[in-house]
């Protein structure tokens, strides 16, 4: 993995912080407004839409990632990407801590892009070079 700082104010949302920001979360929006740029995996926009249709109100929240997804930049995963997840799910087994695979994927786009992580939850500090924030 490459060792590098994120660039500062460049974040990549995690698909819990994008719940809160859905919520109206107000100290994820005024931390949403003050980033530089804000990325969001497809892999989150996955999750989103997955808990989307097994909703009771599936229009109105996939309307909600169709405005995400409209205003923000979202990273799909490629050839690079799938190096980075490889790294990491290959140092996380070699110490008996894997995580789910949708957390690697993402973790793998952070790594990739040089971003910094915003999520809420703590096992991304389990990988080495990423560079995490709570919101």
């Amino acid at each position: 993995m490459s060792e590098s700082t994120p660039m500062a104010g460049n974040v990549l949302l995690d698909t819990n912080v994008v719940i809160a920001l859905f919520a109206g979360d107000r100290a994820v929006l005024r931390r949403k407004r003050t980033s530089e740029r804000v990325f969001v995996p497809a892999t989150v926009i996955g999750e989103l839409a997955y808990g989307a249709l097994k909703s009771t109100q599936a229009h109105t929240n996939l309307a909600k990632i169709g405005e995400l997804v409209n205003s923000s930049v979202v990273l799909p995963c490629d050839t690079a990407t799938a190096h980075h997840y490889g790294e990491v799910k290959s140092q996380l087994h070699k110490s008996g801590q894997l995580l789910p695979d949708n957390d690697l994927w993402i973790a793998a786009l952070a790594l990739q892009h040089h971003l910094t992580l915003i999520t809420r939850d703590g096992h991304f500090a389990r990988i080495e070079g990423l560079s995490v924030e709570a919101w």
